[in-house]
């Protein structure tokens, strides 16, 4: 597969978890749906954020390294995306719940950073 059959890919799935996003906020009730109704926002948010922010990195792998880095990093964007959404719905979650203090928020970005840490010492 191509950068570029990626990027279309990865658009077109950011596209529809937008669209689902707008029905799970248009037609699900947080209070009558109970924990399904949420827990379907927060997977839905997950895919949206995952998604801009593997692409938001693949620009700027683009942009500042060159086409041939970017193609070799996809892996890494993929992963940096996906964590990077962990790490904003976690936020989320422990907003919804009244819990969000600022070292809280610290610690969960400081957990993402460790399992980055992890997967780079690795490879």
């Amino acid at each position: 597969m191509t950068l570029k059959a990626y990027i279309w890919g990865i658009r077109i799935i950011s596209l529809l978890s937008v669209i689902f996003l707008g029905i799970v906020i248009a037609y699900i009730d947080p209070r009558s749906s109970g924990l399904l109704g949420v827990a379907l926002f927060y997977l839905v948010i997950f895919f949206v954020l995952s998604g801009m922010f593997n692409l938001l990195l693949l620009f700027l792998r683009r942009k500042f390294l060159g086409n041939e880095v970017a193609v070799t990093s996809v892996g890494l964007s993929f992963r940096q995306g996906i964590l990077l959404a962990i790490s904003v719905v976690g936020i989320l979650i422990l907003q919804s719940v009244r819990m969000l203090i600022w070292w809280d928020a610290l610690l969960v970005i400081g957990g993402v950073f460790l399992i980055e840490l992890f997967f780079l010492s690795r490879s």
